[in-house]
């Protein structure tokens, strides 16, 4: 009896030990929630003084409590970490608020985040300032970009889209009121193009115009055509097409004048104009030209453009651009166009300058981030603005026909606007299967 209880007892720790990896690598998040929170949890708390001394976050106390602490405790004085203000368990991970002593800044907190990860023993460690004299340490204990799955109240709403998950478990939003004009980079095969289609996806459930130009015979938004208002398919009615939406920016400008406001949402909503979201796919194809002769088309394009980047937020125009590469080997125009572009995402790119041309003008320590995407995760991407702040970031797989059909469901909201009329893409038909071509040799019986 008492082999047959040790037998049981080895059983069903083998059982248990076997159902914690299987938990760990199928079900993080149930994993997290039984095994890892506690362990992390208690890892924190045994280690955090030692651990914040090692990683330089501690200041000398001051005078008076250095004296109260000598002359009344009795005991050493020691430096002084943040305080732990606030612990918050989440489904991802751990939520840490610190109070910052007199010495520190967060940009300190910020810089060992990864000397944090390692020694707390959680995936990733993100630093973000909630008021003046505190932050919180976003901990996410398993990886969440291995597997991204949105969760069901992220939806589009106003000029808000969902398009990523966050390392840190938080959705990436791309709202395009807080930052209107945004450039996307990656190489072949990074999922700049499965993050394009999560974002027409979103865009097409919102009341807003779709353009789209795509020189390259429209092979990506083409599939869009029932949700687009216009598509140009070559530079040239590219041209026109951007030509068209300044002259539509001025008659915008001369309606916010008529009203006396600076800014088309402080317009009445009845006379409002609809928002309008300009897809460029592959901006370098508005760039190259074969000839002399068409540099003059090419550089009026591009200042066109840039005059969109500079002014068209204030009348609801927003750009969208993507590409392989961007910076001044493009030619002109090309630094004066990214300047405008606050928003960046940056997929993986085949050499470090090209980071450096999403990146580098505005969050350089993400550049190494950037470098360091792997083959093998498409979809991730390094996230930044003009604030500084950047993050990992991967969307979810999204096929074409999936963003078609949503685009297809949602054909009713196309808005009817005149100046694009000869723009407007013709209605999808349905391309008929390539007829079978007998063989050139027989088989043999």
């Amino acid at each position: 009896m008492s082999d047959l209880t040790m037998w049981l007892e080895a059983t069903g720790a083998l059982a248990g030990a076997g159902g914690i990896g299987y938990a760990k690598r199928r079900a993080p998040r149930v994993y997290w929630s039984t095994v890892g929170l506690p362990l992390t949890w208690g890892r924190f708390t045994w280690s955090y003084r030692s651990t914040m001394d090692v990683c330089g976050l501690t200041v000398q106390p001051s005078g008076l409590r250095a004296f109260m602490t000598r002359n009344l405790s009795r005991r050493e004085v020691r430096p002084v970490p943040p305080k732990v203000r606030r612990i918050r368990p989440t489904s991802t991970g751990l939520r840490v608020t610190l109070r910052l002593p007199a010495g520190l800044e967060p940009a300190d907190v910020a810089t060992s985040s990864e000397r944090l990860r390692h020694a707390f023993g959680v995936q990733s460690v993100t630093v973000a300032e909630t008021k003046p004299g505190f932050v919180e340490l976003r901990m996410t204990g398993y990886d969440v970009l291995r597997r991204v799955r949105l969760p069901r109240s992220a939806q589009p709403s106003g000029l808000r889209v969902p398009v990523a998950l966050r390392e840190d478990g938080t959705v990436f939003e791309r709202d395009y009121r807080a930052v209107p004009m945004a450039l996307t980079l990656g190489a072949t095969l990074s999922g700049k193009s499965v993050y394009q289609r999560n974002l027409v996806k979103g865009l097409a459930k919102l009341r807003v115009g779709l353009i789209g130009i795509d020189c390259k015979r429209g092979v990506e938004h083409s599939r869009y055509a029932p949700r687009l208002s216009a598509l140009a398919t070559d530079p040239e009615m590219a041209g026109r097409l951007i030509d068209a939406l300044v002259l539509e920016m001025s008659e915008r400008f001369d309606l916010l004048a008529l009203h006396e406001v600076s800014d088309v949402w402080d317009l009445p909503a009845k006379l409002r104009p609809v928002p309008l979201v300009v897809l460029i796919d592959e901006v370098a194809e508005l760039f190259f030209v074969t000839s002399k002769k068409d540099e003059a088309a090419r550089d009026r394009t591009v200042m066109q453009l840039v005059r969109l980047g500079q002014m068209a937020r204030a009348v609801g125009i927003y750009l969208e651009v993507c590409g392989q590469r961007f910076g001044s080997d493009l030619g002109k125009g090309a630094t004066a166009l990214r300047a405008q572009l606050t928003g960046r995402v940056v997929h993986r790119v085949n050499d470090k300058q090209t980071a450096e041309m999403g990146l580098g003008d505005i969050a350089p320590d993400a550049v190494m981030a950037a470098t360091s995407i792997r083959a093998d995760r498409p979809g991730v991407a390094v996230a930044g603005d003009t604030s500084g702040g950047w993050s990992r970031i991967r969307t979810p797989e999204t096929s074409p026909a999936e963003a078609a059909a949503v685009c297809q469901e949602f054909a009713h909201l196309t808005p009817e606007l005149p100046f694009l009329a000869p723009f407007r893409p013709p209605a999808q038909q349905v391309v008929p299967p390539m007829p079978t071509v007998p063989p050139l040799i027989a088989p043999q019986p």
